[in-house]
């Protein structure tokens, strides 16, 4: 027996491999692609914020606090939604619907991960990120899992609050106060969010209603849903567009946001039309726009980051 091996209460070794998969179960319930995404829009900011480039220091100690911001919330999230995750196929794999890991395990992880992530920004970034980052944790769990998501069709349009909120602590962390660029910027991901995540909901409508959760996909026609995410699209595009004057963006954002902004209409419109057709579920491919989505809004908030480097003006 090697130093290295774990041992468990009983005294006999834990395989190694058992403890790798443990904490690839623990790393599983914060959901890393969805804190990637969440970390696009927090870095770019930062740039903007600086003009320039922030400090190597200050984006790698506020990409970690956010992270465990993130992992926290998510990780409380899946405790919440436990009962939830074990209907749904798409989600019946995670580790407290296996038991894979215990409840209360799980409820002290995330609990430990906020409580790590608030003392991380508060004495290495600044405490106004840190409050900022426990409300997003606050508002996620709180207002979107516990209050919104089993009551309302709109769950996702307010408790997507909560994912903006990496804009505002991306700002904050560079300026250590808020300002207009960055609300313009909470409001892009605001309306970006229902025609991301409909699509998603359209595409598992059943498992959604099977599970009792009222997304509008599952009490709404298709059409109707498509409609709301094409709105929500044109409200998206115009927000970024509001930001070359609020920021003083030059032509490589502006450039980009237009281009990615008009692929990101067409592929709502191309779903309305399909819906309006009255498809199948098969040939209504929701997840066509789920998927450009989240290249849509890396493509504007890299926009973002490289207009203040290389700046072009209008």
């Amino acid at each position: 027996m090697t130093a290295l091996e774990p041992r468990t209460s009983a005294g006999k070794a834990r395989p190694v491999g058992h403890v790798r998969a443990t904490l690839r179960d623990y790393v599983a319930l914060t959901k890393p692609r969805i804190i990637e995404l969440l970390l696009v829009t927090t870095f770019p900011v930062m740039f903007l914020a600086e003009r320039g480039l922030p400090s190597a220091w200050l984006v790698i100690a506020t990409l970690v606090g956010g992270t465990l911001s993130a992992g926290s919330a998510n990780t409380l999230n899946c405790y919440i939604d436990r009962d939830i995750d074990k209907v749904m196929h798409r989600t019946e794999g995670r580790p407290l619907v296996t038991g894979a890991i215990a409840p209360r395990a799980a409820l002290l992880f995330g609990i430990a991960l906020g409580v790590v992530s608030v003392l991380w920004l508060g004495f290495l970034v600044n405490w106004l990120s840190a409050w900022l980052s426990l409300a997003a944790v606050v508002l996620y769990v709180g207002f979107y899992t516990l209050l919104l998501k089993r009551r309302t069709s709109q769950n996702i349009v307010w408790g997507g609050v909560a994912g903006c909120m990496p804009v505002l602590i991306g700002w904050s962390a560079v300026t250590n106060t808020l300002a207009w660029p960055a609300l313009v910027l909470f409001l892009v991901v605001f309306f970006w969010t229902p025609p991301h995540y409909w699509p998603l909901s359209m595409r598992f409508k059943g498992e959604y209603e099977a599970a009792g959760v009222p997304m509008l996909p599952v009490l709404a026609r298709d059409v109707a849903v498509a409609k709301q995410v094409v709105w929500y699209s044109w409200a998206t595009v115009l927000c970024t567009l509001a930001l070359v004057p609020v920021a003083g963006m030059g032509w490589i954002y502006l450039g980009t946001s237009v281009v990615a902004g008009v692929l990101f209409l067409l592929e709502a419109h191309r779903l309305l039309g399909r819906a309006k057709a009255g498809v199948s579920a098969a040939v209504l491919k929701p997840m066509r726009l789920f998927h450009y989505s989240i290249s849509y809004l890396t493509l504007v908030f890299l926009g973002v980051a490289i207009d203040p480097l290389l700046h072009l003006p209008l």
